[in-house]
């Protein structure tokens, strides 16, 4: 059996200031210690933002450089996102920190139209399942939860993580796409989602939250509260369940045509 402790800091995030954030999130990680995983919102060091050239970083940028710092003292991973430019394109990329100093990325596949993140960013084409302590983990950047064939189960991970920054006009989809997603998938989900308003004037409320593979919570913030949840999931629990209940073993084969 493995187990991961994993926290979820529901926070605020001062718009466009990366240098603020970073100093916020890191008082938060190293004064709350023993998580294996502490998962932050969406474009945790700017807010939710299409203002690629003032918010933008590389890969050797202030912020990755940071979060990895904060890891290697903490000795836990981040998980969380951020914008980055790539051969002059620009990406809302997951990023997941490790102590060791190695960051895997997901670049966002679903990019939010309506909110114009789509005129802005390169979508992703590639899935990232990634193993951790025992533990294997889909990436998710918020809008990909509104889509089931890209979070479908084919490679029995046992942890979807998504990061977000979900308004309060949308929370109570949210809250059961989340749902719905442990359990046709039969895993765990984390979703991290900030409260506070942006520099857009849209208001999120949190809803940041722990699932096991019923769908239920182990662990739920409260509304428009900084807040940080934390639980230990354990892969015996997930493999019992499907053991019990083996659902995945009728899914449907297909292929993702990127």
């Amino acid at each position: 059996m493995s187990k991961l402790k994993v926290s979820v800091l529901q926070t605020d995030i001062i718009w466009e200031n990366a240098e603020e954030n970073l100093k916020n999130y890191n008082k938060l990680i190293l004064q709350n210690p023993g998580s294996d995983l502490y998962v932050l919102p969406e474009m945790f060091n700017s807010g939710f933002t299409n203002n690629v050239y003032g918010c933008a970083e590389d890969n050797n940028g202030k912020s990755l450089t940071t979060l990895s710092e904060i890891s290697r003292i903490s000795g836990a991973a981040i998980a969380t996102s951020l914008i980055l430019k790539e051969n002059d394109l620009f990406y809302n990329v997951f990023v997941f920190v490790k102590p060791d100093d190695r960051i895997i990325k997901y670049n966002k596949r679903h990019l939010f139209k309506l909110g114009g993140e789509g005129k802005m960013f390169t979508k992703g084409s590639e899935r990232v399942v990634f193993e951790f302590r025992g533990f294997k983990i889909l990436f998710q950047v918020c809008y990909d939860l509104r889509f089931p064939v890209w979070s479908r189960n084919t490679e029995g991970y046992d942890l979807m993580i998504n990061v977000a920054s979900w308004p309060i006009e949308r929370r109570k989809m949210f809250d059961i796409l989340l749902r719905a997603r442990a359990i046709e998938n039969l895993c765990y989900v984390v979703g991290c989602n900030r409260i506070g308003i942006d520099g857009n004037n849209l208001f999120y409320t949190g809803g940041s939250c722990i699932i096991d593979p019923k769908g239920e919570y182990i662990a739920l913030a409260n509304d428009e509260q900084e807040e940080i949840i934390t639980a230990t999931l354990d892969t015996d629990t997930i493999q019992e369940y499907r053991k019990s209940f083996p659902a995945l073993d009728d899914k449907d084969d297909f292929n993702i045509l990127v």
